[in-house]
């Protein structure tokens, strides 16, 4: 029989395509995931639907009308010390958010599990990948972010590449151990005694098994790298103005907060709306491809 044919069936491991109707049913049964979910999907249509739904150009000064209150006619949320549209810029730091974390996570991931999965599956490189990653693993992502940032400079691109390498030490660190589980499976065992390469049995055996933790782990990276670009850019290393960032609305209202408290209200409860939408239905897509951790909490 040809290796090809053997099929993974790891105890406790799910695939990417498998168990959708579970996965689907086990969502739905988690209040906070379901709510999680819905504010997961407005946050995105927000994002993409950006330049449709700002009444402005989110860099259009208005010298007239500065400090206007929230419903203020022509000006949902107000606007800041230039005159700028609150509302404008509230919707394309929220893209900007994305755009940081969805380039994050690719990096952390594109990088992480081909080591991770190296490290968890030949020891003489678990030796040298592992104590490099420890290494890291002592510096705290921001961190790492600030001083690669300090070096290549600001801005958006430069803080997304600088928030994903920060993050892949965690990426390696979770891809190693699921390969050490899986591959003492009886899956890869038997592909083993029928002398299939290590890099078959990585990638068409241990890899497919992997993409639930894949899936967790990047929700739990996109909270971490919108709080991440928010600092950067308070701290003037992220996203450069006039171009909006929800940090850099943060760094400007700073200085007027008495006065105007909406213009720092605001982008704080978006980076808050964002990391409580990808922790809410992170948290349920792990029980939801995870079924010993639905068992354990009935």
């Amino acid at each position: 029989m040809a290796v090809t044919d053997i099929r993974p069936a790891a105890p406790g491991a799910t695939s990417l395509g498998s168990d959708r109707g579970r996965i689907w049913k086990s969502l739905r049964r988690n209040p906070l995931g379901l709510a999680g979910g819905i504010l997961l999907a407005l946050v995105v249509l927000v994002a993409l639907l950006a330049p449709l739904l700002a009444p402005y150009d989110p860099a259009q000064v208005h010298f007239a009308t500065p400090f206007q209150k929230p419903g203020t006619v022509g000006f949902l949320l107000g606007t800041d010390d230039l005159g700028r549209d609150i509302f404008s810029r509230l919707v394309f730091g929220i893209r900007s958010s994305l755009e940081v974390g969805v380039l994050a996570v690719l990096l952390s991931v594109v990088i992480g599990t081909p080591l991770g999965l190296l490290a968890g599956y030949w020891r003489w490189l678990d030796a040298i990948i592992s104590r490099l990653n420890d290494v890291t693993l002592a510096f705290p992502f921001l961190i790492i972010a600030v001083g690669l940032v300090a070096i290549t400079g600001p801005s958006l691109g430069n803080a997304a590449v600088a928030i994903g390498i920060a993050h892949i030490p965690a990426m390696i660190r979770i891809i190693r151990g699921e390969t050490l589980r899986i591959k003492e499976s009886d899956f890869v065992i038997g592909a083993k005694t029928m002398d299939a390469s290590g890099g078959r049995i990585i990638f068409q055996h241990i890899l497919p098994n992997t993409a639930s933790s894949l899936i967790v782990q990047a929700t739990v990276i996109m909270p971490a790298a919108v709080i991440g670009e928010a600092v950067l850019s308070f701290l003037g290393l992220g996203i450069q103005p006039p171009a909006p960032s929800l940090g850099i609305m943060l760094s400007d209202a700073q200085q007027y907060l008495f006065r105007s408290p909406t213009a720092a209200i605001v982008p704080g409860l978006g980076i808050a709306a964002i990391c409580l939408a990808f922790n809410l239905f992170g948290d349920a897509l792990r029980d939801a491809l995870d079924p010993a951790a639905t068992t354990r909490k009935k």
